[in-house]
């Protein structure tokens, strides 16, 4: 069918993304026709004599909700009015986006919407296009797990995105371009602002008039986390969705740090391109939930019915904007501080998300001075290369005096051993 109605898909999808299909006739579509006769004996799960699924009384003690949304299995696409209720705030948190996009699929955490990305679009020795600093995880998901060749470019010029670097390494790629953004962005905590997103877009948009067949991959894990007022507070997505018929667009995202519910494991894929139908988005969401199927059969039934009923609350709104606010207070305090300066390092753009980096001078090296802060100092950072990771959204208020305090006695110390030797 995408051959027909939409060749830019079947051109991107992956050779094992071709392949997958949602079986319509197993095991699974002959219960759901079977599901509400008075002699059911197709359910593969264990039944109590109410009808209702078995449990153990000291597991189901333990939770408030109905044990029917609990402890069966939940369908592999997801919950249906989970993905209803998502769907809904998408667009809520992104007024712009006009054009239609799939219904969310869920996933088992946005880690795993990643991998199903990789599945289904990227063919080993493909080259995923993505600026760097990144988080360390997309060499599994994407180099090791989907044998792909991961392209970067500085994601800095000066104070800002580097979007020239943007337009340079995309007029160098070859037919089928994958480019992949995190923002705001693990881990330099930076988003992009409106004038630079418009910018990325319009890169985007000369590389797909150009000939080529372009898919972005989205990763909005922190979405929504911004705290200045120059920065673009939409998703991509609302950019791009209706941009370009050469241009496909995945959007991963999920509760884990939007909803500060990491352990739930709830995350969502969704699909936007301009001419797409709501056949050629059926049949996405059906081929990603036939790798979910065929990877993990469904995410967690209890983390998807905790995330809708707190959906439902009539506080949500106002609890999560407390939260945010917690986030940005803890920010704003840290950037105080660090804006005294430091003749060790100097402070990359940051202006959302959970982080922010340093880089540090010359010479000194950022694992030793992560190993001598936490075997001397009681505090830990992450080293990346010559960047310390600093997560302020773990960091009581009280405790970024010290931490810096401890960070500059670090380094100097490191820097004098070096001068005596």
């Amino acid at each position: 069918m995408f051959e027909r109605d939409h060749p830019l898909i079947l051109r991107l999808l992956s050779e094992r993304g071709r392949a997958i299909y949602f079986p319509k006739l197993g095991i699974l579509s002959q219960g759901a026709q079977a599901e509400g006769t008075s002699v059911n004996a197709s359910i593969g799960i264990a039944l109590e004599d109410d009808r209702t699924a078995m449990r153990l009384p000291s597991a189901a003690k333990l939770v408030s909700l109905p044990p029917d949304d609990v402890f069966p299995y939940v369908g592999a696409y997801g919950k249906k009015s989970l993905r209803e209720a998502w769907c809904i705030q998408m667009r809520e948190k992104n007024p712009s986006l006009k054009a239609e996009t799939s219904l969310p699929v869920v996933t088992a955490g946005l880690t795993h919407a990643l991998s199903i990305a990789g599945y289904l679009f990227f063919n080993p020795g493909d080259h995923v296009i993505l600026p760097t600093p990144y988080w360390d995880n997309y060499e599994l998901t994407f180099g090791l797990q989907c044998g792909v060749k991961l392209r970067s470019f500085p994601l800095f010029a000066g104070e800002g995105f580097n979007v020239e670097g943007l337009r340079c390494i995309l007029s160098d790629s070859h037919g089928k371009t994958i480019l992949f953004l995190n923002f705001p962005n693990n881990p330099t905590g930076y988003s992009p602002l409106q004038s630079e997103a418009r910018e990325i877009v319009d890169a985007i948009w000369h590389c797909a008039e150009s000939g080529h067949d372009v898919l972005v991959i989205l990763d909005d894990a922190y979405f929504g986390l911004v705290y200045e007022e120059e920065v673009y507070r939409e998703s991509l997505l609302s950019l791009l969705a209706d941009l370009h018929e050469r241009v496909l667009v995945v959007k991963v995202d999920g509760c884990s740090k939007e909803d500060y519910a990491w352990g739930l494991r709830v995350g969502f894929l969704t699909y936007a391109g301009k001419g797409a139908t709501r056949e050629v988005f059926t049949a996405l969401e059906d081929k990603t939930a036939g790798v979910v199927r065929a990877t993990v059969s469904n995410a967690s039934h209890l983390g998807q019915s905790l995330l809708l009923q707190t959906f439902r609350s009539k506080t949500y709104a106002q609890e999560k904007a407390v939260k945010r606010a917690l986030l940005q207070s803890r920010y704003l305090a840290l950037k105080k501080e660090l804006a005294k300066g430091s003749p060790f390092f100097q402070v990359l753009p940051c202006n959302s998300g959970y982080f922010l980096c340093l880089e540090l001078q010359e010479g000194i090296d950022a694992e030793a001075v992560r190993q001598l802060l936490l075997n001397e100092y009681d505090t830990g950072v992450i080293a990346l290369g010559n960047l310390i990771r600093i997560a302020f959204s773990s960091l009581l208020g009280e405790q970024i005096p010290t931490l810096l305090q401890n960070l500059e006695e670090a380094c100097d110390r490191l820097c004098s051993s070096l001068r005596s030797t």
